[in-house]
């Protein structure tokens, strides 16, 4: 009897001890707890200033651990190293990505614009998640790269330009479904961006590296060259090298409405001007690695299942801005002041301030006519635009609808690029003249390239820096 109670005493413990495992894991932690198993894995790469930002906003959504944190810059990184003191710091992403990668479920990149490619793509090979700051690449050919990889490798991807999760954009693709502006005559978005140094001389002076700073990785896929002052963190968007201007940087948050709302795609045709700076009397300033401290870029689309024709999108930066509309009262501020987006039909006009927030019909009286709610909002709107990449990347490929995945932001980026052509090309010389001063360009897309100005298509696809090369087979 004490042999019999015993072994049925060991049967029913091992059977009680065998539910326990079956129980969910909320209901054994408490209310809100979501066990380590259940959290989505994210390395981070760039992970000071917006990168810091971001990694603060994935982590928010509740559902995402960060495991890994990359960055070149020690001192940078320094506020998320401490945020996130048991992640793994490395500060070399292929490093991080060959020894880490069984462990990672998806990958942030916000890092300067010239190597979100090549370390997107390395994420995407892997088969990673990816959430990568605006603008998606630095190149044309990389950003049809990372919007075919996205499709290629079936992953679930963002871009960091949140104002695609707002109720902004919403709101507007309602009034012109609604019909409220008729017909679309043309667009228009502006910026006063540039808030760094454009028009200027590449340093002459070199400068000593920061300690905290590993050059060499800093550069990446860009051409080596000696380290200045004042390039880190923040004023490396005004170089060609290793930025894409005020347009690369806000044209992806001002742009973004226009494009989802009439379903545009891939440019035609681009023309540009930009702002001269003359270094003395009748002498005009050669800058070839510096991006211009305004331009004024008229984009031409081809008709969309939205429009009547062809669409015209005009860009304007370095505090250029539209005609303002008749419609707006003499004391009423025109975008939020410094940038904003406005959408002219033939019954009426939207505007609207960055990141399409606060949209207005004008008359601003008419702003308050009932328009049914037609498309489901983000929950935290704009704010919510990282939690909901995190809920998709948990959902898996194709289970849930992303604001800017790459089959739009891609488009969107390659359109901005294509306008960087024109931009670089009023400067180009050739020789000792600058034909690019005087045309408009047209562009092949199937072929990605101009057909009439052959000296720019050296810029759809820059030449890498050797062993920093961005390999993709499309």
């Amino acid at each position: 009897m004490e042999n019999k109670s015993r072994r049925d005493f060991i049967k029913t413990t091992a059977v009680a001890a065998a539910g326990i495992t079956i129980v969910p894991r909320h209901v054994l932690g408490g209310s809100g707890f979501r066990a380590p198993s259940d959290m989505l894995q994210v390395a981070s790469i760039g992970v000071g200033g917006m990168g810091g930002s971001d990694v603060n906003n994935i982590y928010g959504s509740g559902k995402a651990n960060i495991a890994f944190l990359c960055d070149v810059d020690k001192a940078r990184a320094k506020g998320s190293v401490e945020k996130f003191p048991k992640a793994k710091f490395y500060t070399d992403f292929r490093e991080m990505l060959d020894k880490e990668h069984k462990s990672i479920d998806a990958v942030s990149v916000s890092t300067p614009d010239h190597n979100h490619a090549i370390q997107a793509l390395a994420a995407m090979q892997l088969g990673k998640h990816v959430y990568v700051q605006k603008p998606l690449a630095h190149d044309v050919w990389e950003a049809r790269a990372l919007t075919h990889a996205a499709k290629k490798y079936k992953v679930v991807t963002q871009m960091g330009n949140q104002g695609s999760s707002g109720d902004g954009v919403r709101q507007m693709r309602e009034w012109v479904d609604a019909g409220l502006i008729g017909d679309l005559v043309e667009i228009y978005a502006w910026t006063d961006r540039p808030v760094w140094p454009q028009g200027i001389q590449w340093p002459s002076q070199k400068a000593k590296v920061p300690s905290t700073l590993d050059w060499d990785k800093w550069l990446g896929t860009a051409p080596y060259t000696e380290y200045f002052d004042k390039l880190v963190p923040f004023n490396w968007r005004g170089w060609w090298p290793y930025g894409t201007g005020a347009l690369g940087d806000m044209g992806c948050h001002n742009l973004e409405a226009p494009f989802s709302i009439y379903g545009l795609q891939y440019v035609k045709d681009v023309q540009a001007s930009v702002g001269s700076v003359y270094v003395d009397e009748f002498k005009r300033g050669y800058f070839p690695e510096s991006c211009p401290p305004s331009s004024s870029v008229t984009m031409t689309f081809p008709k969309t299942a939205k429009t009547k024709g062809d669409v015209k999108v005009h860009w304007m930066d370095g505090g250029i801005q539209p005609p303002r509309p008749e419609e707006l009262a003499p004391d009423e501020i025109f975008g939020d002041g410094g940038n904003g987006i406005l959408l002219i039909g033939k019954k009426g006009k939207i505007l609207a301030d960055t990141y399409a927030a606060n949209p207005r019909l004008l008359p601003t009286s008419k702003t308050y006519r009932e328009v049914k709610q037609k498309y489901q909002r983000v929950p935290k709107g704009a704010n919510g635009h990282w939690a909901q990449w995190v809920e998709g990347c948990i959902a898996g490929y194709g289970n849930m609808e992303m604001s800017s995945p790459f089959e739009i932001a891609g488009p969107l980026t390659e359109a901005l690029l294509m306008a960087n052509l024109a931009i670089r090309g009023v400067d180009l010389k050739v020789g000792d003249k600058y034909p690019g001063r005087s045309k408009k360009l047209i562009w092949d897309n199937d072929n990605m390239r101009v057909t009439n100005f052959d000296e720019v298509n050296q810029y759809v696809k820059r030449n890498y820096r050797p062993g920093w090369e961005v390999n993709y087979t499309f």
